[in-house]
């Protein structure tokens, strides 16, 4: 942050560098043209004089970011001095600069500052005309310049503030759209929080029965040691299979805090799949569904993410679709792929990834078995397509 500020505040320095050039550019070269048209007989030419009056009235542009009443009234300043010297500064071109960046700076300022600076752009051509009048020259016969001028300071201050509200808007979006990104970011780390928080749930759970299973069995191999050692080495195996499959659920998984809300539990048999698609159409849902059979048992952690998605892919169907899913199920040696699309309402369409909370909860799940998932809407179809890997 601290770079980013001074590298920009090094860029802003060069551009008010570049402006005061320009500015004192176009003062001398109006100084040694002797204004526009055809010089009066009074008009002085350019001389060291001119020049360095020329030099003050442009240098202060060079910090009218930092100082801008001290750049406005050295600028103006030195333009009055060379008109009451008879230069001809037919367009005082730095201080009409110096008068946006005063305007610029405090026409959002308090009451009084705010005040000060508008009285001081404005009053800037009546001094033109007194340093007119003073160096013997009529008022009345340049009063259509002078209104000109005028109507040009004026202008600078309308337009000074309208800048300053355009900036201060384009702030104000930026900051909302800040708070905005970083409120859903914190609902996706929050929902995915409580996903994680869900699935460590349902390891302990899983552990837990492992763990019964293992000290019932040791216990039965205990006994059985020496007057049946068949069953004793049965039971053996089971401790060691039902061991083996406990630590890849837990090597799956991620450790989460666990609450103790009441939850609903998850069938880790494949066929439980089929239930919940009974279930939908139960409701009303139109499900056409092609689900194969699999004989061998998933792991539970990836059962569990098959369950939890394919429940969340059909309730958003059924809430946000038009009463229609389509589901396939794939189950490969190495993983389970899942596609769920239903047609979507074209409001819907427009709006795009419409899954919140359940979508990233699913996506965490996904992600945690070193899988993926993807959802979102395109041409009227709703669809969500998930990996889940396992070995």
């Amino acid at each position: 942050m601290v770079d980013t500020q001074a590298r920009r505040a090094a860029a802003d320095a060069v551009i008010d560098a570049v402006i005061a050039g320009v500015a004192l550019a176009a003062t001398l070269a109006i100084l040694a043209a002797r204004g526009f048209g055809t010089p009066g007989p009074d008009a002085r030419h350019l001389d060291a004089l001119g020049v360095v009056l020329a030099v003050a009235s442009a240098a202060p542009l060079a910090v009218r970011r930092r100082a801008p009443a001290v750049a406005y009234t050295v600028s103006a300043a030195a333009a009055l001095a060379l008109l009451h010297l008879g230069y001809p500064l037919d367009a005082p071109v730095a201080t009409a600069a110096a008068g946006y960046a005063l305007a610029l700076a405090y026409s959002g300022a308090p009451a009084g500052p705010r005040a000060l600076a508008l009285v001081a752009v404005n009053a800037f051509v009546p001094a033109v005309a007194l340093a007119y009048a003073s160096s013997g020259v009529r008022v009345w016969d340049i009063s259509t310049e002078l209104l000109s001028w005028a109507a040009v300071f004026a202008g600078l201050w309308v337009a000074g503030d309208r800048s300053r509200l355009r900036v201060l808007r384009l702030a104000e979006a930026q900051e909302h759209a800040r708070r905005v990104q970083a409120d859903a970011e914190r609902e996706r780390r929050l929902a995915a929080a409580d996903e994680r928080t869900r699935i460590a749930r349902e390891l302990h759970d899983s552990a837990g029965h492992a763990i019964n299973v293992i000290l019932v069995q040791a216990g039965a191999a205990r006994l059985l040691q020496h007057r049946d050692p068949g069953r004793t080495r049965e039971a053996i195996g089971i401790i060691e299979s039902v061991a083996r499959d406990t630590v890849a659920d837990i090597d799956r998984m991620v450790r989460a805090l666990r609450d103790e809300r009441d939850h609903e539990p998850i069938p880790a048999d494949p066929g439980a799949l089929d239930d919940l698609i009974r279930r939908y159409r139960a409701h009303g849902l139109s499900v056409a569904a092609e689900l194969p059979a699999r004989a061998a048992p998933l792991p539970r952690s990836v059962a569990w993410a098959a369950y939890r998605i394919m429940q969340e892919a059909l309730t958003n169907a059924a809430r946000h679709g038009t009463g229609s899913a389509a589901v396939a199920v794939r189950f490969r040696p190495d993983r389970v792929e899942i596609d769920v699309t239903n047609p979507t309402p074209a409001r819907a369409a427009r709006g795009g990834d419409r899954g919140g909370h359940g979508i990233v909860g699913m996506r965490e799940r996904a992600t945690l078995l070193g899988g993926t998932l993807h959802a979102g809407a395109a041409d009227g179809t709703f669809q969500l397509s998930a990996v889940l890997p396992h070995a």
